[in-house]
């Protein structure tokens, strides 16, 4: 019976696996995430989706048609408490190259923002202006950052519903400056595939303490919405992301992406064909066979 049960095991973690770098790679190979020559710097946060996006990086790198270079970054933000040798230690064991940014964002944070005030914004753009400036000393051609499905999701409600934009995260962004491309390879990935990855491979986590909890945030009201309508309706978190990459300008409202103004000169005369007219859709990649024949992972 233990045999059995370690069998199953080895089973399920086997198509875990398998789904994760099959979702990985074509999110790549749709985005052009990476190219021959790249120099990529992994994003380690020490957290479960940055260790993910590492390990499927490295599993693709090995048989990927192309070659890319794999460098690890992690911040040490002077969070009192961090546990600066759980990250180095693991790289080294893991033997991919690896840089340690000090920075004492921590004191910056807590000296700016109130006490109870969310401290999320202030430290992400902190730590995002200090990665994207390291990634140009080192040479790196891109930054992979860990945000999954979810993520992209949950930042869509989050847009609408505080800030009355209709915008999510991209998995491909091109810096402000113009300086840095960034990527997000775990686009595809949903995260409670990621946590179930990350909790079978006995990552060494390393908690966010820096804000605590925070449960009231608005990002955790979202998750919380999402989750319940996944429960209740089995799929739609799928549905939202499939509707966030099919978007239709001329069915919104926005008149910097579509042309209401000017739709009388493109009306037909009575003397034309009173057919309607139909613009023919992008045509969408076939994901899967795009991913067998460019990554050749089986």
């Amino acid at each position: 019976m233990k045999e059995l049960n370690e069998r199953k095991d080895r089973l399920e973690f086997n198509k875990l696996q398998k789904r994760l770098r099959r979702l990985t790679g074509s999110a790549i190979v749709d985005y052009g995430m990476i190219e021959d020559g790249d120099k990529v710097m992994v994003c380690l946060s020490g957290g479960k989706d940055s260790y993910t996006m590492l390990d499927i990086l490295m599993s693709l790198q090995k048989t990927a048609p192309i070659s890319f270079q794999l460098v690890a970054v992690n911040m040490d933000q002077k969070q009192p408490g961090f546990p600066e040798h759980v990250l180095p230690q693991y790289l080294t064991e893991l033997g991919v190259p690896f840089h340690i940014v000090e920075r004492d964002t921590y004191s910056i944070v807590k000296e700016v923002v109130p006490e109870g005030k969310t401290t999320c914004g202030l430290c992400s753009r902190l730590r995002r202006g200090t990665l994207y400036g390291f990634a140009d000393e080192i040479g790196a051609t891109k930054i992979a950052l860990g945000h999954h499905r979810d993520d992209i999701i949950e930042t869509l409600f989050l847009n609408m519903f505080y800030g009355g934009k209709l915008k999510a995260m991209p998995p491909k962004l091109l810096s402000d400056d113009k300086r840095n491309i960034v990527i997000r390879p775990l686009a595809y990935c949903a995260e409670e595939d990621i946590a179930k990855f990350a909790e079978l491979k006995g990552f060494p986590i390393i908690p966010c303490n820096l804000c605590g909890s925070q449960e009231n945030l608005q990002r955790q009201v979202v998750k919380d919405m999402l989750n319940n309508w996944e429960r209740q309706y089995p799929g739609r978190t799928e549905t939202i992301f499939s509707a966030i990459r099919n978007v239709q300008p001329s069915q919104l409202a926005d008149l910097k992406l579509f042309d209401f103004l000017n739709l009388e000169s493109q009306q037909h005369s009575e003397a034309d064909d009173d057919t309607c007219s139909v613009a023919a859709p992008i045509p969408r990649r076939d994901e899967g066979v795009q991913y067998m024949d460019v990554l050749d992972i089986q």
